[in-house]
């Protein structure tokens, strides 16, 4: 989003994005580089356009964490949005849906206060960009659009028909324009049926139509970009975090999703769920201390702010096997694509790109 930004008011190139007047970002939920290549026969359209990437998501790649990046032009570390559930200030948030074991948690924990820098679109304001948000009318307002797409216009919009329509009528008014569009559907199917089976397949059919229409009917002078915020796998291997009593010993909570757990442990049992995990695990997973990750660099540069969010201990799955919680989480814990490590298959997106001078 910095680069379509300043591809609108004549920054510096990037991403070999050209300079246009307007400029428009579709999120395909979903959308990983490798899936849309291995199923390019479903998507001919966007299989041809230039890619611009591919590009690496933040870590955890999924939803809430990358969305955040996209707004914030950040990495994970720095905008604090850590994993779909973390720890702020004792409480474990759910940051898809800004909730806690309470309830709303949009008053104990302010979005703008757990990710107070600026987004882009309030950068684009202030730079007298026009910024639009279009996304499902039940986003409005959520927890996670002020945290992460603040200060756009939100044009709230129910399927294809009218989130083709409000993007580019977006695109189409006058001065500069920065236009964020977001799609669900594909990762929906992708859960409930597994990435590449015959219901996710047909949706990449439809996607791909829908790409090839906006791109015949974009205004001139504007640029639309396509990518996704993280691929998928199918998982077949499950260990239980909440019935095993071996992951269970000296937790005190278990957050992140089933392919990229954040542990935090009770006082004085960090060292041993460490090892516990990492014995249980095995080559099922990378597991490291909180102080490794740092290091290592998986959630980016850290604020000082961000460090408390910190897990004790953090699994990325490996292979096709994944940590569910089949009390806490019961209908995800069940579905067989997942997303959230560090694999190619789900790190990995493009950044497909179409400009009509």
């Amino acid at each position: 989003m910095p680069a379509l930004l300043d591809a609108v008011t004549g920054g510096p190139a990037r991403l070999g994005l050209p300079p246009v007047r307007a400029a428009a970002l579709l999120l395909v939920d979903g959308l990983g580089h490798r899936l849309l290549h291995e199923h390019a026969a479903d998507a001919p359209f966007l299989a041809a356009m230039a890619d611009h990437g591919p590009l690496l998501v933040g870590f955890p790649s999924s939803t809430s964490i990358s969305v955040t990046s996209l707004g914030t032009g950040l990495p994970p570390g720095t905008h604090g949005t850590l994993g779909i559930r973390f720890r702020v200030d004792g409480t474990l948030l759910d940051s898809l849906t800004w909730t806690s074991d309470a309830g709303d948690a949009s008053e104990l924990l302010p979005p703008e206060t757990v990710q107070p820098h600026p987004t882009v679109f309030e950068r684009a304001v202030a730079r007298d960009v026009g910024a639009t948000v279009v996304s499902a009318r039940a986003f409005r307002g959520s927890g996670l659009t002020r945290s992460a797409l603040r200060g756009a216009h939100y044009r709230g919009v129910g399927a294809f028909g009218d989130l083709a329509a409000e993007l580019l009528d977006a695109l189409g008014r006058p001065g500069p324009q920065l236009v964020y569009a977001y799609h669900a559907d594909l990762d929906q199917l992708g859960h409930l049926h597994g990435p590449g089976s015959a219901a996710w397949r047909w949706q990449l059919r439809a996607i791909d139509r829908l790409v090839e229409q906006l791109v015949a009917e974009l205004p001139a002078g504007t640029l639309l970009a396509v990518t996704g915020d993280h691929g998928m796998v199918t998982v077949d291997r499950r260990h239980d975090a909440d019935t095993d009593p071996d992951l269970r010993a000296g937790v005190a909570l278990v957050g992140g999703d089933p392919r990229a757990r954040l542990v935090y442990a009770a006082d004085g049992a960090a060292d041993d769920v460490l090892a516990t995990w990492r014995g249980v695990l095995g080559e099922d997973a990378w597991v490291l201390s909180g102080a490794e990750v740092v290091e290592r660099g998986w959630f980016g540069p850290l604020d000082d702010r961000v460090r408390p969010r910190i897990p004790d201990v953090v699994a990325a799955l490996r292979g096709s096997a994944a940590v569910v919680r089949t009390e806490g989480e019961r209908l995800l814990s069940r579905l067989p694509g997942q997303h959230g490590s560090l694999t190619g298959d789900e790190h990995v997106v493009p950044l497909l790109a179409a400009a009509r001078t």
